[in-house]
């Protein structure tokens, strides 16, 4: 018999977390076995009360406790380290979503077909509750957004309901507290190349004076993520835009920090100065948005190294606009043909020389797919008795 892990994270969700957790019990049967990881994250309300009182009763509820307040994302981290089965689900404990639907996503797994299987509220013919116009409208774009980083064709990359091979599922190191795990989870598994596939499921959302939580700061943190975490991965276009975006930014900084310094000393100095701060700004958004920190260098080798690079390229930059000013080209056309080349040459040389793609240990999970095709080949006693 399959076994699957459930991680339900809660806060203060009193009102419907002995609901929910009745749900969830309801699926398990003859060819399912349950193991269902309540992880109270600080409530303030009777959620441990409930939650303590559930785990008395039924041996399959286990019950993980933060002393404080973490977030959504640190709760299912909890979980997942503590989770047994063969596979592993995520169930929110206000409602929204039917566990039901849970042995519909989980068949794909179980058949060896799939490595993960997401649930879209998007896809599915079933009831859906009508709340908020711009809340689709946002994880639509979100869902776009994150497709055009990772390549994936999902309809609903911020749901919910996802279900995993618990061995895929726990070779990813995750790092976002709160709703952002939704969009990191995704990149981390496009990176790996397993087995995604995709399912319709019914949706039942809450409105805020009921319980619901995330908001517009979750929308922002989301897009960060989407950056952060597929950016160094994204298809070399893409980066260079991020690049574009990031030289643009620090250029308008070099300039505005020019103006403020040549007010209080010498144009060399201030020159100097406004250059030396927009290289570091850029240095640091290049290793927190664009690209991953290599282990190519040790910490004062990239930075030596990038230093480098800054001097070459600035040469480069310098020499050819006098060299095309000599050959007769406006001076403008000539700084502007300059900084062109410059703008290319020094986004290649952070990408392939400070900040080569490393290693790294995502890329051991993409043999995991073949070799899930011969695990789900074997009994599920074989599986736990590997363990």
């Amino acid at each position: 018999m399959p076994k699957l892990s459930i991680v339900v994270p809660a806060y203060n969700e009193e009102r419907s977390l002995s609901r929910c957790i009745g749900r969830v019990l309801s699926i398990a049967d003859e060819t399912l076995e349950l193991e269902v990881l309540i992880v109270d994250d600080a409530s303030t309300d009777r959620t441990l009360e409930q939650a303590a009182a559930l785990e008395r009763q039924h041996p399959q509820i286990r019950v993980l406790r933060h002393e404080a307040n973490q977030g959504k994302g640190a709760a299912l981290r909890t979980g997942f380290r503590q989770a047994t089965g063969d596979f592993v689900a995520v169930q929110d404990a206000d409602l929204e979503y039917d566990p039901q639907d849970l042995k519909r996503l989980l068949q794909p797994l179980i058949e060896g077909s799939a490595d993960v299987v997401v649930g879209s509220r998007f896809l599915s013919s079933g009831t859906h509750r009508v709340l908020y116009f711009w809340h689709s409208i946002g994880n639509r774009f979100l869902t776009l957004l994150s497709n055009m980083f990772t390549d994936l064709n999902l309809t609903d990359m911020e749901t919910c309901y996802k279900v995993f091979r618990r061995d895929v599922l726990q070779r990813i190191e995750l790092a976002e507290d709160r709703f952002g795990f939704e969009p990191e989870v995704i990149a981390k598994l496009a990176r790996m190349r397993v087995r995604i596939y995709e399912m319709g499921v019914s949706y039942a959302g809450r409105t805020y004076e009921e319980g619901k939580k995330i908001g517009v700061k979750d929308g922002v943190r989301a897009l960060y993520c989407i950056v952060r975490y597929n950016m160094p991965h994204a298809p070399m276009p893409i980066q260079f835009g991020g690049y574009v975006l990031v030289g643009g930014l620090c250029a308008i900084v070099n300039v505005v920090l020019f103006m403020a310094f040549s007010a209080v000393t010498s144009t060399w100095i201030a020159a100097a100065m406004a250059f030396l701060l927009a290289a570091v700004l850029n240095y640091w958004l290049c290793i927190i948005l664009l690209f991953r920190r290599g282990t190519k260098w040790s910490t004062w080798g990239e930075i030596s190294a990038y230093g480098a690079l800054v001097a070459a390229i600035g040469a480069i930059d310098a020499f050819t606009t006098v060299a095309l000013i000599k050959a007769g080209t406006p001076s403008i056309v000539a700084k502007t043909l300059a900084s062109a080349i410059a703008l290319i040459f020094n986004f290649l040389g952070r990408r392939l020389l400070i900040f080569p793609e490393r290693p790294s240990s995502d890329w051991a999970a993409s043999n995991v797919a073949e070799s899930g095709r011969t695990a789900a080949a074997l009994p599920h006693d074989s599986l736990r008795g590997s363990r």
